[in-house]
C-alpha cells in the first residue's frame, strides 16, 4: 500500500532491481564463462542491490569480448569484488530468510540480529562456500568447512557490522513498516543493508584474496562448450599451458594466486589474528551501538507497520504502548483501531531491605521493611478505541483523530510513593538530629 511519497521510490527501485537481475541472469548463463556458483552469486547480489549489483557485474565480471575473461578479471580490485560477491550472496540470503522468520515469530530486535548473524554465517559457510564450491575446491566437505571457516568468519563479521546498524536504525525509526516482511519498506531496508554490508566487507576481502586466503573471480571453459575459446593471453604460450594442466581449458584462473582454490596463503598468524580481532570488534560495535538510540527490545508484533508523526522523539526507553498511541494512521481513509490490553506493574522493593517504611494505616515507621511498598491490582484490563479521518478536501494535510480508553501505569503510584518516601526521609533525618541534640544537652 502506498502511504508515504518515498513508497514510489521503493516501487521504482524494486522494478529496476528486477530488470537488473533478469539481465544478469540471462547474460551470466549465456555469455559469461565462470562457475555456476559465481553466476548465482552475482544474480542474488543484483537481486538484493538492484542497479548497483548490475554495475558491479558489468565493471568487474562481464566478459567484454570472447576469450578475454581471464585478463579482464585479473586486477586485484575486481578479484576483491568477486570474493565479496561470493560472501554477500550466501550471507545475505541467510540473513534475509532469518529476518522474515523472526519478524513472523515476533522476536525482539536484539534477538532478531543475533539469529540473523548465525543464519547468515551458517548459510554462507556450510552451503554457499563449502557445499557449492566443493567440486572446485577439492577435498571432502568437512575439509572445505575447516579451510573456509576463518575467511568466512572475518568476511561475515565485517558485513554484519555494516548491515546491522542500517537495519536497527531504519526498522526502529519513524516508519516501522520496515519491520513487516509484507511491506515494500522491509525489502527496501534489506536492500540498503546489503549495500552497506558489501561496502564494509569489501576491503577485508581484497586483502584476503591478495594473501591467498580467499578466491576471487574465476573462469571455467568446459571442453566442447560455447565457452571453449582459447584465452587471448594463452594463444602464444600453448606449451606452457599444457604443462600447467590447462590444455583442456577446464579451469583458467582469473589471476595467479587469486582465482585458484587450492592456493597457499602467505598471510602470517599475527596478521590473520589482528584482522579477525578487528572484524569481531566491528561486529560487536555494529550490533550493540544502536541500542544507545533505539529500543531493541521491541518486536514486529508490537510496533511493526506503525508510522510515527514527524518530530516525535523516540529513544532506547520508548515503550511499544507509547508508539502505538502516537502512531500516524493511513490518511486516505477513515480507520478504526481497537483492542484490549492488560497491564501489571510489580511493586517496588529495596534490594537490600534497608528501607524505612511508613505504614499509612498505623502511622508507624517500620525499619528494614521487607514487604511490598504498595498493593498493585491484578485486574488492570484496558479497552481502547480510536477513529481517524483525513478528508480529501484538505488534501490529506489535516487529520481528525478521536479516541479513548482506560490506561494503567506506574506513574501515579511512583508519584505518590515518592512523596511518602520523601516525607519519611525528612522525618528520619529530623529524628536523628533530635537524638544528637538530646545527647549534647
Amino acid at each position: 500500500m502506498i502511504i508515504q511519497p518515498y513508497d514510489y521510490v521503493l516501487i521504482g527501485w524494486c522494478f529496476l532491481a528486477a530488470l537488473s537481475t533478469l539481465y544478469v541472469a540471462v547474460d551470466q548463463f549465456k555469455n559469461n564463462p565462470e562457475p555456476t556458483v559465481m553466476r548465482w552469486g552475482f544474480i542474488l547480489v543484483t537481486l538484493y542491490m538492484g542497479p548497483l549489483g548490475l554495475l558491479l557485474y558489468v565493471l568487474a565480471d562481464k566478459e567484454p569480448r570472447p576469450g578475454v575473461h581471464e585478463v579482464f578479471t585479473s586486477p586485484l580490485w575486481k578479484q576483491g569484488i568477486g570474493s565479496t560477491i561470493h560472501c554477500v550472496a550466501g550471507d545475505a540470503t541467510g540473513i534475509i530468510l532469518a529476518a522474515v522468520i523472526t519478524a513472523s515469530l515476533g522476536l525482539p530486535m536484539w534477538l532478531d540480529l543475533i539469529v540473523e548473524y548465525l543464519a547468515g554465517f551458517s548459510f554462507g559457510l556450510f552451503i554457499f562456500e563449502s557445499l557449492f564450491m566443493k567440486s572446485m575446491m577439492g577435498g571432502t566437505y568437512w575439509e572445505n568447512v575447516r579451510k573456509s571457516f576463518l575467511p568466512e568468519f572475518i568476511s561475515m563479521n565485517f558485513m554484519m557490522a555494516g548491515m546491522a546498524p542500517v537495519m536497527s536504525f531504519l526498522m526502529m525509526g519513524r516508519d516501522m513498516r520496515a519491520m513487516d516482511p509484507t511491506e515494500l519498506m522491509f525489502w527496501g531496508v534489506m536492500s540498503l543493508g546489503v549495500i552497506a554490508g558489501f561496502a564494509t566487507a569489501y576491503p577485508s576481502n581484497v586483502w584476503m584474496v591478495a594473501r591467498g586466503l580467499k578466491h576471487g573471480l574465476m573462469t571455467v571453459r568446459p571442453k566442447g562448450s560455447r565457452f571453449d575459446v582459447k584465452p587471448k593471453n594463452e594463444q602464444k604460450n600453448d606449451k606452457k599451458e599444457k604443462e600447467a594442466g590447462h590444455a583442456g581449458h577446464e579451469g583458467h584462473a582469473g589471476h595467479a594466486g587469486h582465482g585458484r582454490h587450492g592456493m597457499m596463503t602467505d598471510a602470517t598468524t599475527p596478521q590473520i589474528a589482528a584482522l579477525g580481532g578487528v572484524s569481531l570488534l566491528a561486529l560487536l560495535l555494529g550490533m550493540a551501538a544502536p541500542a544507545n538510540w533505539v529500543n531493541l527490545n521491541l518486536s514486529a508484533h508490537e510496533v511493526g507497520g506503525l508510522i510515527m508523526p514527524r518530530g516525535m522523539t523516540m529513544d532506547r526507553d520508548t515503550p511499544a504502548g507509547a508508539m502505538r498511541d502516537m502512531s500516524f494512521a493511513d490518511p486516505r481513509k477513515v480507520t478504526a483501531s481497537y483492542g484490549l490490553r492488560y497491564e501489571y506493574y510489580s511493586p517496588l522493593k529495596e534490594q537490600n531491605d534497608k528501607v524505612l517504611f511508613f505504614d499509612v494505616p498505623t502511622g508507624k515507621l517500620i525499619p528494614n521493611y521487607t514487604g511490598d511498598w504498595y498493593t498493585m491490582k491484578k485486574t488492570n484490563f484496558a479497552p481502547r478505541l480510536g477513529l481517524t479521518w483525513a478528508p480529501e478536501r484538505f488534501s490529506n494535510r489535516t487529520v481528525f483523530r478521536i479516541g479513548g480508553g482506560i490506561y494503567y501505569g506506574p506513574g501515579l503510584e511512583c508519584g505518590g510513593l515518592g512523596y511518602i518516601v520523601g516525607c519519611v526521609t525528612a522525618y528520619s533525618r529530623l529524628s536523628a538530629l533530635y537524638r544528637q541534640f538530646q545527647k549534647i544537652w
